[in-house]
């Protein structure tokens, strides 16, 4: 467990995260604000999502950065409505300062782990919005 961290939140590795967002059940989570469920998505997540913020996400929401323990969980439909992916950012003080102290990772919806961790294509494209926390949603409600 990182320092200042809740005892109950995992650590930034892909099985801990997941165990993590399933045992809370995350669909219980608030919607991201300014989403709806199955809005429409773009490459590479999907033609509809649904994005849940966990509670020290919404509660930082107007501050510079998210709070530590921040968790976003997308789910990522393709064009037939059906599940196709789960992507997960999650803020982790000290795992990756240079983007932001992101953890990401990317599961099949019954769990099994796609890709995780310091991902360059996730770094890569959400770099664009470093500005905004590293987040296109949290970037599109400053509009």
């Amino acid at each position: 467990m990182g320092i200042g961290f809740s005892q109950d939140l995992p650590s930034p590795d892909a099985k801990s995260v997941w165990s993590y967002i399933k045992d809370v059940d995350y669909t219980k989570w608030e919607l991201f604000p300014g989403t709806t469920y199955m809005y429409k998505g773009q490459s590479p997540h999907g033609a509809y999502l649904t994005s849940f913020i966990n509670k020290p996400g919404s509660s930082s929401l107007s501050d510079s950065e998210f709070a530590n323990g921040t968790i976003i969980v997308k789910e990522n439909y393709m064009s037939d409505k059906k599940l196709a992916a789960i992507t997960v950012m999650y803020k982790y003080k000290g795992y990756n300062q240079d983007a932001g102290d992101w953890f990401w990772g990317k599961y099949s919806p019954q769990g099994e782990v796609q890709a995780s961790g310091k991902l360059p294509p996730c770094i890569g494209c959400h770099s664009a919005v470093k500005d905004s926390d590293w987040s296109f949603l949290k970037s599109n409600l400053k509009k």
